[in-house]
């Protein structure tokens, strides 16, 4: 009951912070930001495990800048790494949110564009940073930027820029961090490698659980359609975007930028000027514009792979469709945390192929939980056509034949001695002398 009444009032926030969350009509901390921020202010090192929606980014912000105080040096005291420049965007905004009643000074630093402008920027007065591991290093190494004074490190969605091999850059960061600062690390999954990671530069961090890592979101309905073809994956889709309405903002995610790429073409067609779609590939600005789009409504479908949907950050997204199953199972958990934020009702929807069965069940099994099975609806059409990567492969055996030693016989025999032709000229002197013993001659020549 204590939970469920309390309210930021109750936590020891200072007045710009709460004018701010007031400004933002936020009054209930979540479980994740209730939890953490006394261990936080407490100066432990901490472990956040959350699902994506659940407000960890506020989970760190508001401890972290409680705890700040105004300097006149320029080196920033806090920093927090993130793995894409989407979600550098949206961690940034997040601070300017919580400091429009503060001096604080952010900046974000991420790769793919020029980096002399950052920079520019990093020589600056600088309060709160956020940055790629990539590009910070860089800048970093460039003497642009300092982090001697770094207070308070944040890493967040840390086991996705394992995932993306950042684990040398993150510890050439740690590296580079002064021995004397705070370690707060939030993901909705803790890996192996991650726990070891943290084992080394940590210092005995307090875990701190939302939700156990891996467990539905309990405002999150879940459905699987077993399909037997990507053709009939396509079939599926469009009928759903077509008949159910309540699909007003759908998140699409798909294994590859090629695939992407393919269904906004063919989604587009049947929805002019309602899809848009996100990858690695798109420039800086086509991402940011695709996504606003999405966000105001003017989009009713964005199509995303896994790495670029990690900066997404929509409130009012209705459904989160898996038009391919992902690689990994934690991967699931995040991509169904896009809908279903803050308390709100969410839906996701899975679409499996045969060759996906076994993602399915690596799903279920992480998440102790039974997907349930919806059949495909009548109007959908079952295809047979079969792609190039769906069609059986042809194996054409490698017959190795053996070769005959000969050994003579047959017509490979060797021929006699007296049957073999050698040329030869022999003068006719000679061919007398063999014949009669002595040379003879053919006689005087006639005049």
């Amino acid at each position: 009951m204590a939970q469920a009444t309390l309210t930021f009032d109750d936590l020891n926030l200072n007045k710009p912070l709460l004018a701010a969350l007031q400004d933002l009509q936020f009054t209930t901390p979540t479980t994740i930001q209730h939890k953490v921020f006394p261990v936080v202010m407490s100066g432990r090192d901490v472990c956040g495990i959350a699902q994506t929606g659940t407000g960890k980014t506020f989970a760190y912000l508001l401890p972290a800048l409680r705890q700040w105080s105004f300097t006149k040096e320029r080196f920033p005291q806090i920093l927090v790494v993130v793995p894409t420049r989407e979600l550098v965007a949206q961690v940034m905004e997040a601070v300017k949110q919580l400091t429009t009643h503060m001096n604080v000074e952010v900046a974000g630093f991420y790769g793919g564009v020029n980096m002399n402008p950052q920079m520019e920027t990093a020589s600056g007065k600088l309060d709160v940073v956020v940055a790629t591991p990539g590009r910070l290093v860089d800048i970093v190494m460039s003497g642009a930027l300092k982090l001697k004074n770094i207070k308070k490190l944040v890493i967040d969605e840390m086991d996705e820029m394992l995932n993306l091999g950042f684990r040398t850059q993150l510890k050439n960061i740690l590296d580079l961090l002064p021995a004397r600062r705070q370690n707060l690390l939030f993901s909705a999954t803790i890996t192996p490698e991650v726990e070891a990671l943290m084992a080394e530069f940590f210092n005995d961090p307090v875990q701190v659980e939302a939700a156990p890592a891996g467990t539905p979101v309990s405002n999150i309905r879940q459905s699987v359609y077993k399909v037997p073809n990507f053709n009939t994956k396509v079939s599926l889709l469009e009928w759903l975007l077509r008949e159910d309405a309540d699909m007003t903002r759908v998140l699409l995610f798909v294994s590859t930028k090629q695939l992407a790429d393919q269904l906004f073409e063919r989604l587009e067609a049947d929805m002019p000027g309602q899809v848009g779609v996100i990858h690695s590939n798109k420039d800086q600005n086509y991402r940011f514009n695709s996504v606003r789009s999405f966000q105001d409504g003017t989009y009713r479908l964005l199509i995303a792979t896994d790495i670029i949907a990690r900066g997404i950050d929509i409130a009012e997204v209705t459904h989160v469709i898996n038009f391919d199953m992902p690689e990994t199972p934690e991967s699931y958990v995040h991509r169904i945390g896009r809908t279903g934020r803050f308390d709100k009702k969410g839906i996701s929807v899975s679409l499996v192929a045969p060759v996906e069965e076994a993602q399915l069940k690596a799903v279920e099994e992480l998440m102790q939980y039974t997907v349930p099975e919806t059949a495909i609806p009548d109007g959908v059409e079952i295809s047979t056509v079969l792609t190039k990567a769906e069609m059986p492969e042809t194996i054409i055996p490698n017959i190795q034949l053996k070769t005959r030693k000969y050994e003579g016989g047959g017509a490979f025999h060797e021929k006699k001695a007296k049957n073999k032709k050698v040329n030869v000229v022999i003068s006719h002197k000679e061919k007398m002398q063999q014949k009669y013993g002595k040379p003879k001659s053919r006689g005087k020549k006639k005049r």
